[in-house]
């Protein structure tokens, strides 16, 4: 690559790019390759002296000498950043983290069809993300093995042939660490109220979705199958399960993530216009 092709800029300084940016330099790029538009002061001030990068308050002439973009903002705030940064950035490639904001837009408020949408999590803040992609026609091979190269220091990812997917991958991964989470208080909350104490409740309570997700990323058998040899009829498994169903668990939770899909398509429809 040139310099000019190395250099990669993020608008937005959050969670997911300061996850990227970590990565990036884990993995070796030089800090001087780096830059962030950043408008809070403090968390400009934060991210140059956590990261050693330059970070500045709004996109310039600057980023006529980057590589890559990588979008990083609110959906609210999206199309006035674009504005701002359309006649520095023309000729570079886009990556947008941001949630709900379709391509078309993207594309229209920039004035150009390189651009890879993506869909992150925050596990990336440790390496363990699962980023789920969609390149426009106009983003080529040699554009896609960038991104790629990017994204894999956060994690895996996975792309999609159609956009829409991405609504569903939002509900899934994206949401997703929030509902394990939510489940995780739940075990904890139980084994305190079961005499453990919150720091053994959570320790077993963590460890054991820790456990599970790795036996079932390393084995190709069905999750049921999975579940079933947990459960023994009329043992202590079968009456926790059996209660979740009588209490319909499952069905309320595939509904949440009906409803978290509906949302993201709901931002596109709010903020892309």
């Amino acid at each position: 690559m040139t310099d000019k092709q190395q250099r990669i800029a993020f608008i937005g300084g959050g969670n997911m790019a300061s996850a990227i940016i970590g990565g990036l330099l884990r993995q070796g790029m030089a800090s001087t390759d780096i830059e962030i538009v950043e408008p809070f002061e403090e968390a400009r001030a934060r991210l140059a002296k956590e990261f050693g990068i330059r970070a500045v308050a709004a996109p310039g002439t600057e980023l006529a000498n980057t590589g890559l973009v990588v979008w990083a903002v609110k959906p609210q705030t999206f199309k006035e950043a674009a504005a701002q940064a359309k006649p520095h950035a023309a000729q570079a490639l886009h990556l947008s983290v941001a949630a709900g904001i379709r391509s078309d837009s993207i594309a229209a408020w920039l004035g150009t069809e390189r651009i890879v949408r993506s869909m992150p999590n925050t596990p990336a803040l440790v390496g363990k993300g699962m980023t789920a992609l969609f390149a426009r026609d106009g983003a080529g091979a040699d554009d896609k093995a960038r991104v790629e190269r990017v994204i894999a220091t956060t994690g895996e990812f996975l792309w999609v042939q159609a956009e829409a997917q991405l609504d569903a991958v939002t509900a899934l991964s994206g949401s997703g660490p929030a509902y394990v989470f939510y489940f995780l208080e739940a075990m904890t909350q139980a084994g305190v109220e079961l005499g453990l104490t919150a720091e053994q409740a959570r320790r077993l309570a963590v460890g054991t979705f820790a456990g599970a997700s790795e036996l079932a990323r390393a084995s190709t058998d069905p999750l049921e199958l999975l579940r079933e040899r947990v459960t023994s009829k009329g043992g202590t498994t079968y009456a926790a399960l059996t209660s979740m169903e009588q209490d319909q668990v499952k069905a309320h939770f595939v509904k949440a993530l009906h409803a978290a899909s509906r949302r993201a398509e709901e931002l596109g429809d709010e903020f892309g216009r």
